[in-house]
Parts: C-alpha cells; structure tokens; sequence
C-alpha cells in the first residue's frame, strides 16, 4: 500500500514535511501554489488543479478569501471569506478589480486554455 501525501505550498522543501523513506510506501508529491499578483502584502494565487468559475484566492495576514473574476473584465465576486474584515474585503476587491485582465489570463494560462 502507497500513501500518498501532498502538500501545498511555496518556498519550502518537501523533506521538511515529511522525513520518511520511500521503501516504507510513502510516495511525496509537492504541488506549487503559482502567485500570481502581491499586493498590499496580500498574496494572489490560482492553484493549478483548481475548476471553474474562474477565480483566485487572495491570502494573507492569517486571511483568506476565494473571489470570482468573472472574466475577461469583471465585476469581481467574493465567493469565499475566511476571516478578512469588511474593509479589507472592499479594498481586496478594488486591487483584484485593478488586475481583473491579467487575472484572467494567467488563469487561463495556468490551467493550459489560453
């Protein structure tokens, strides 16, 4: 029997996740977390297996929060919110709104449509 664990993440070696040897059936897999656009310390990333409606997830701060971009020009949707505040909410919004484009395309481009 193989487990397989993956971890999400960025900058951080796989070995200092896990320290097993493969003979004892465990299989590392690392998938990297693409940011695409920092901005006000904040974090915008497209996770490569991700699915439709084309959106991002905008991470900082111990904040996380899921935003439909509703290509190709918007208006950006906030679909998921994990602990940002109303006000960092409506200026997340207007700096996602800001790259909407570039947003779309680098999402397109991560998942291999455009």
């Amino acid at each position: 029997m193989v487990t397989r664990l993956v971890f999400l993440g960025q900058g951080k070696s796989a070995a200092s996740f896990i320290r097993k040897p493969k003979r004892l059936g465990i299989v590392i897999e690392f998938q990297w977390v693409p940011t695409v656009l920092r901005f006000e310390g904040l974090r915008v990333a497209v996770y490569p297996n991700d699915h439709r409606p084309v959106h991002v997830h905008v991470i900082g701060r111990g904040c996380e929060g899921v935003f439909n971009l509703n290509c190709p020009a918007g208006p950006v949707d906030l679909r998921e919110n994990y602990r940002f505040s109303n006000r960092e909410l409506n200026r997340i919004i207007d700096g996602v709104m800001a790259h909407v484009e570039e947003l779309c395309r680098a999402w397109e481009h991560i998942h291999g449509i455009a």
